[in-house]
């Protein structure tokens, strides 16, 4: 699957160019530590061969408009419900129309489709209240990748309006859980970010846990129990074949890739003791990292790939430590009451999720990677497994409901607010997000 972006100058000659100047991006107001979704943006279905507002180009808006809402920083108004346009006013909107409307800002656009099934979207981002324009981009697709044109555009218009990395255009992988609570049937699934284009990658003949993205999103780390022992696999996504990334009968678990791809880390069990260990991508002879009586587990490399996070219950309760990247420099950072575990690093580098253990219940939270400044971004009774969104901004996790035993992705900003439930079309559990797509 590919996708060609270029500027739309060369879409439609008549269409005027770019700005020299960057302008300004529209204020989107933080209000005490949590993100209020202020900006009320018009997104009107795109006109395409079909018409003003049918077929495709309505899809399309129809994702954009979902894909925004989702951040939590706007309202979006359409496509059902306000004015249509033609592909000639897409670059040229009445604004008096949408200021009327509502709307601060306005997501127009078009769509053509072209030889061989290509479809071309081109997507224009204007500043209402000031009536300019503030981005365009186009993105050619074919025809049957539709979707992905439109979350393009939609983290177009997030990036611009945010300041912060694009993250919609993105896929995430979980445990897909089927079945009674006592034969559960435990598959890796994928789907994209917005849970549209789902599919299973393994039959469900072994459970399966902590599916990990590879950097460059073509490979997968995970924990299966084929042959009735816990060992960490290889999967090549485009292909499908796995491997066995350490030989032997020993107990392999809780894997994930270095931010370069070229090592992985991960915990092992052996003689009575659970320490954590790294090996080539590529196999080899593991390196052993930790050595203290206790089972440390769940590491987690810095941005950097100098240094690992982990959980440890050596101090006689699960809590999490850092340590250099050869095991040297191991210590513990957290010293809130109860317990921590599953670190994860931001991708930023400045924050580590966790899930907090206490009170009864499991919740996530997120401290600086110093260990200071915990806070707790959910409050629910089984919340746990974060997994940080390629820009460091939003984090996925598994809510447990209280006495079922069924599992459900949500996502929630690291600025707070309501929790997401992300659709899958069965239960799921240990989400992990892709970086963003080529």
């Amino acid at each position: 699957m590919s996708i060609r972006l270029f500027a739309l100058l060369t879409l439609l000659a008549p269409m005027p160019a770019l700005a020299q100047e960057e302008p300004p991006p529209v204020e989107v107001e933080i209000v005490g530590g949590g993100v209020k979704g202020n900006v009320t943006i018009a997104i009107p279905a795109f006109p395409s061969q079909a018409g003003p507002g049918d077929g495709v180009g309505r899809q399309i808006a129809e994702v954009i408009s979902a894909d925004l809402r989702s951040t939590g920083l706007f309202t979006p108004l359409g496509p059902n419900g306000v004015a249509t346009y033609g592909a000639s006013q897409a670059a040229t909107p009445a604004y008096p129309t949408w200021r009327a409307a509502g709307a601060s800002a306005l997501v127009s656009g078009y769509v053509e489709s072209g030889a061989g099934g290509r479809l071309t979207l081109a997507c224009y981002l204007f500043d209402v209240t000031a009536g300019r324009e503030l981005a365009r981009q186009g993105f050619a697709v074919n025809a049957g990748d539709w979707r992905r044109a439109a979350h393009k555009c939609a983290d177009l218009v997030y990036s611009r309006l945010s300041g912060e990395q694009p993250f919609l255009d993105t896929r995430v992988v979980y445990v897909a859980e089927t079945g009674p609570k006592n034969a559960r049937v435990k598959r890796i699934a994928i789907m994209d970010s917005d849970g549209s284009n789902h599919r299973y990658l393994t039959p469900g003949q072994a459970t399966v846990l902590t599916p990990r993205f590879s950097p460059r999103g073509d490979k997968l780390v995970y924990m299966s129990y084929q042959g009735r022992r816990p060992r960490v696999y290889v999967m090549d996504m485009a292909s499908g074949s796995t491997r066995l990334l350490v030989p032997g009968t020993a107990f392999t678990f809780a894997p994930r890739f270095s931010p370069d791809g070229n090592r992985i880390v991960f915990s092992m069990a052996s003689g009575g003791n659970t320490d954590i260990y790294v090996v080539g991508a590529n196999g080899g002879t593991p390196q052993r990292l930790t050595s203290t009586p206790g089972a440390d587990t769940a590491p987690s490399f810095s941005p950097d790939g100098r240094r690992i996070t982990f959980e440890s219950d050596r101090s006689g309760s699960q809590q999490i430590y850092v340590m250099n990247d050869d095991g040297s420099g191991q210590r513990r950072i957290s010293f809130g009451g109860g317990a921590f575990a599953t670190p994860v690093w931001s991708p930023r580098g400045d924050l580590i999720a966790f899930t907090k253990i206490g009170g009864g219940a499991f919740r996530v939270g997120v401290m600086n990677s110093s260990g200071s400044g915990e806070r707790l971004l959910t409050n629910a009774w089984q919340d746990e497994g974060p997994s940080w969104a390629p820009n460091g901004q939003f984090v996925m996790f598994h809510r447990t409901a209280q006495g079922s035993g069924n599992a459900t992705l949500y996502s929630v900003s690291i600025n707070g607010g309501q929790p997401r439930r992300m659709p899958t079309p069965v239960g799921g559990s240990d989400p992990s997000w892709s970086p963003l797509n080529d």
